[in-house]
């Protein structure tokens, strides 16, 4: 480990932790929470890059950032237009100059791969089309509060195989949580991922269902998660979507097959009605606010470890 307290230098994934690591950052973030404000990171300055825009990524960022005593800069995409109006190269080496870490939330990994590569502060992925760590951490995190473990546990993921399920399948091998996932055909998971997250699974004893079938996925789970059908960039899909995701519901009927003390989760923002049945997400055993929450504290943890000396 470095003087962080993290092996990785940049967060672009959430296989850049290691088991160990992800565990810690979980119970550094329970700290950080009944602790409120600190000067962690006083003096750090803290870009916020993003081309797409978000409502809990950008204030969870910034308010975790200045409750640990640090300053944030929010970047939209017109003021830097990222690989158009200046190339990536150029704006990691420019920004590595004025601050000490750097959040990009964009639609290409890639640009995050570039970023890094050229920049002397952290990078960490707030969001790219093929994963989103932050959220992962954050669902961890929740899912460690409402349940008391991890180890053990059983995740059913009902819907799109998107970042958010690529990470969060990862996460869940890498911590002991047996993880399915219902999709349809057409809409399942990056195999690469696929692959690393059967190679954790096989370290950690637990096992990775993928289904079509979202009964099976769902049948005496402790957790079921869903997320939006259609993700931004994909407007234009969404009706042809929809028709595909029509089975794919988390409703009474499904949650009937979880477990009676099973929990609903959601990264938000949720199309009630969609992939979630109305009222569904307003019940006692949804908690997706604590989830949403949750972004900040565990971002909290994670800009304390790499950005300031633990």
């Amino acid at each position: 480990m470095d003087e962080t307290g993290l092996k990785t230098r940049h967060l672009l994934s959430i296989a850049d932790l290691a088991p160990v690591e992800i565990e810690s950052l979980i119970n550094y973030a329970i700290e950080l929470k009944s602790r409120g404000w600190l000067s962690l990171l006083r003096n750090k300055t803290l870009a916020i890059l993003f081309e797409k825009p978000s409502l809990r990524t950008r204030v969870s960022f910034e308010v975790a950032i200045r409750q640990l005593g640090g300053e944030a800069i929010y970047l939209s995409p017109a003021e830097v237009a990222l690989g158009k109006r200046e190339s990536i190269p150029d704006v990691a080496r420019v920004l590595s100059r004025y601050v000490d870490g750097i959040v990009l939330r964009t639609f290409a990994h890639h640009n995050l791969e570039v970023l890094a590569e050229y920049s002397a502060v952290p990078v960490i992925n707030a969001l790219s089309d093929f994963e989103h760590p932050c959220q992962a951490l954050a669902d961890l995190l929740t899912v460690y509060e409402k349940k008391g473990k991890l180890k053990g546990l059983t995740l059913a993921y009902i819907g799109d195989g998107n970042n958010v399920a690529n990470s969060l399948m990862l996460a869940c091998a890498m911590t002991g949580v047996n993880f399915n996932i219902a999709s349809p055909d057409g809409y399942t998971v990056d195999k690469t991922i696929l692959k690393k997250a059967r190679g954790y699974a096989k370290d950690s004893g637990v096992k990775i269902i993928c289904t079509e079938d979202p009964r099976l996925a769902a049948k005496g789970v402790d957790v079921i998660y869903t997320d939006t059908w259609t993700s931004m960039g994909q407007e234009a899909e969404a009706g042809v979507r929809r028709k595909a995701f029509a089975d794919y519901q988390v409703n009474e009927k499904l949650l009937a097959l979880t477990k009676k003390n099973s929990i609903i989760m959601h990264c938000l923002p949720a199309h009630h009605g969609e992939e979630v049945a109305e009222g569904i997400l307003d019940t006692p055993r949804s908690v997706v606010f604590d989830q949403a929450e949750n972004r900040m504290h565990a971002q909290k943890a994670l800009l304390a470890k790499m950005l300031g000396k633990q």
